[in-house]
């Protein structure tokens, strides 16, 4: 039985995810794109989106490709859009082009710096920040926008309550929904939405969940973005990085008995759902590792359907 078969059993419809993509750099990465994009499809998730290089560098593959996507499939596209490197006219344009080719939905972002900067630095006739881009995509049409959220704060924010005060600032100028940074203790997500509640934020706070299919990166991209890395992550995939057949396979087990953000996520968030009509939607990130995200869906499907049928038994025995 394969994810799309499994979706198929649920009592009511199976909980939705979307997907992230990342662009292409050759032809052959792109063909394996578009096996990913039509091996997901059935799956009908709630949106796909693609991101941005860093410092931008991938504007122009990204319009491409989330155009296509919205030309030639059914999916529901959202383009990444950042503020780096780019002047307000520039993204303007980015912008309109996507309206004009049927693209409503924007993931919002201030971007990272380019690679080899010190940091963040404001294009000096460009949007500062997200909630300045959020403000200014409003201005242009009326986009659904998504923008981030830091279950662990922002790397460049001085507090959780500043980091906090920000997000608000994004929704008060048009945000619908947050993603959450990837995150490997869930209790960093379930934390991060009790102080955001408490604050007034009531947009979905969506969960980002990473198939973990090569440690060393992650580690190295979690420093740029302010992700922890578990001691135990580590040790799970030591020695293991010149073996990706291992890797992948020590990921999917690790994904079975639960380890890290995977298990507990079903159990928080995808049985509510069961018990009291809420649609969680899950976003699964750097999905062009297509056996990896293929793994999580089977995981977070099975856990929630052996729940369904063990709460039925009991119920079948009261």
């Amino acid at each position: 039985m394969n994810a799309t078969q499994l979706s198929t059993r649920f009592e009511r419809p199976a909980p939705r995810v979307s997907f992230e993509f990342f662009p292409p750099k050759t032809m052959e990465m792109e063909a394996k794109l578009w096996e990913t994009v039509q091996t997901l499809a059935p799956l009908t998730p709630a949106f796909v989106s693609v991101t941005y290089g860093a410092g931008g560098t991938t504007r122009e593959r990204t319009h491409d490709i989330v155009s296509r996507i919205a030309r030639e499939t059914n999916l529901k596209p959202a383009a990444h859009l950042t503020c780096v490197n780019a002047s307000r006219e520039e993204v303007d344009n980015v912008a309109r082009a996507y309206w004009e080719a049927g693209v409503r939905h924007i993931v919002a972002l201030r971007g990272d710096p380019p690679q080899g900067a010190a940091g963040y630095v404001p294009h000096p006739e460009g949007y500062r920040y997200s909630c300045d881009l959020v403000a200014g995509l409003k201005k242009i049409a009326d986009f659904e926008i998504t923008v981030a959220a830091f279950p662990e704060k922002h790397p460049d924010s001085a507090s959780f309550d500043a980091d906090i005060e920000y997000l608000k600032k994004k929704i008060d100028n048009g945000a619908a929904r947050a993603i959450t940074q990837y995150f490997f203790d869930v209790e960093h997500y379930f934390r991060y939405v009790e102080r955001v509640r408490k604050a007034g934020i009531t947009i979905p706070i969506v969960p980002g969940i990473l198939p973990v299919g090569n440690v060393a990166q992650v580690k190295k991209f979690s420093a740029m973005c302010g992700a922890s890395v578990p001691a135990w992550l580590e040790r799970l995939f030591d020695g293991l990085d010149a073996d990706p057949t291992t890797r992948n396979a020590v990921a999917v087990a690790g994904l079975v008995n639960g380890i890290g953000s995977i298990g507990p996520v079903v159990q928080e968030l995808f049985i509510p759902y069961l018990l009291d009509g809420r649609e969680p939607i899950d976003q699964v990130h750097n999905v062009n590792m297509l056996g990896l995200t293929v793994a999580v869906l089977f995981v977070f499907l099975m856990g929630v359907l052996c729940w369904q049928i063990r709460r039925n038994d009991e119920a079948g025995k009261a």
